[in-house]
C-alpha cells in the first residue's frame, strides 16, 4: 500500500484527484477531492459548501476569464450515494442514477476535457461514486489517441476496503509542459486518520504549495449514514 502523503509530495502537479476508502477504524467511508492549477483562471477558484455538497466559485470574478471547464459541483448527494468529480458530469450521474440508471450508463454518454488554448492537452474526467454499505467505483474518460475524437472509459469497482485503505485517481501523470494523462489503475493507498478535518490537513499539506487550490474531505458513516465535511481554500 501506498503512503498517499509521500505519493502526492512527490508530484509536483498531479492536477485534480479523487481518493476513496475506509477510516482506520473501519466506522466510516472518507472521500477527498482536491483541485490545482497552473493558470490564473485555474487558481481563482474556491470551494463553497452546498446543501449536498460543494460548488467551486471564482475567488475574484474580475479574474474570471472561461468559467466552462472550473465552475460545476464536484460533491452532490443522491439519496444515500455520494458523488465526486472534477466537472460537471457529476450532474450528469445524478441524473442517471434518479433515472435509475448507473454511473457507468451516465459517462458512457461523455467523454474527456478539450483544455485549450493548447487543443493538444485532453483533460481526463475523473468520477467516483460512493455506495452507503461501502462499496464505490471510480473511472476515468481519457484521449485515447490524442486526435480529440476517440474516448477510452475505464471503470473500477470495489466490493469494500479494508480499514486504512483506498484508491486515489488523479488527471494528469506527472507536471509537464503537456501533463500526460494519469495511467493505469487507480493507486491503493494509506488512509491513517478518522477524523476527516485531520486527514483534509494532512493531505493538504503534502500537496504542492504553488500549484494547490482547494481540497474537499467527507467521512460517511457506514452506520447511518451521517456525513461530516472539511474544506480548505488557498485563498481563504
Amino acid at each position: 500500500m501506498t503512503n498517499l502523503y509521500e505519493y502526492l509530495s512527490q508530484n509536483s502537479y498531479p492536477g485534480r484527484g479523487i481518493a476513496v476508502g475506509k477510516s482506520p477504524d473501519g466506522t466510516a467511508m472518507m472521500a477527498v477531492y482536491f483541485i490545482m492549477g497552473r493558470s490564473e483562471n485555474s487558481r481563482n477558484r474556491i470551494f463553497s459548501p452546498t446543501t449536498d455538497g460543494i460548488q467551486t466559485q471564482a475567488f475574484d470574478e474580475s479574474k474570471l476569464t472561461d468559467p466552462s471547464l472550473i465552475i460545476y459541483h464536484p460533491v452532490r448527494k443522491n439519496g444515500a450515494v455520494t458523488i465526486v468529480t472534477n466537472g460537471d458530469q457529476t450532474d450528469t450521474i445524478d441524473e442517471f442514477l434518479v433515472a435509475g440508471k448507473t454511473f457507468a450508463d451516465a459517462l458512457r454518454t461523455r467523454t474527456f476535457e478539450p483544455d485549450g488554448p493548447i487543443f493538444t492537452i485532453f483533460t481526463p474526467r475523473i468520477s467516483a461514486v460512493i455506495e452507503p454499505d461501502g462499496r464505490y467505483a471510480m473511472s476515468i474518460l481519457k484521449s485515447y489517441l490524442q486526435d480529440g475524437e476517440t474516448t477510452l472509459r475505464s471503470f473500477f469497482e470495489y466490493s469494500g476496503a479494508q480499514a486504512g485503505m483506498g484508491h486515489l485517481i488523479h488527471t494528469y501523470q506527472e507536471n509537464a509542459a503537456i501533463p500526460p494523462s494519469f495511467s493505469g489503475e487507480p493507486v491503493e493507498v494509506s488512509f491513517d486518520e478518522n477524523c476527516p478535518k485531520v486527514f483534509g490537513q494532512k493531505t493538504w499539506k503534502a500537496l504542492n504549495g504553488e500549484n494547490k487550490v482547494s481540497l474537499f474531505c467527507r467521512s460517511i458513516r457506514l452506520a447511518d449514514g451521517e456525513t461530516t465535511d472539511f474544506i480548505v481554500n488557498k485563498h481563504a
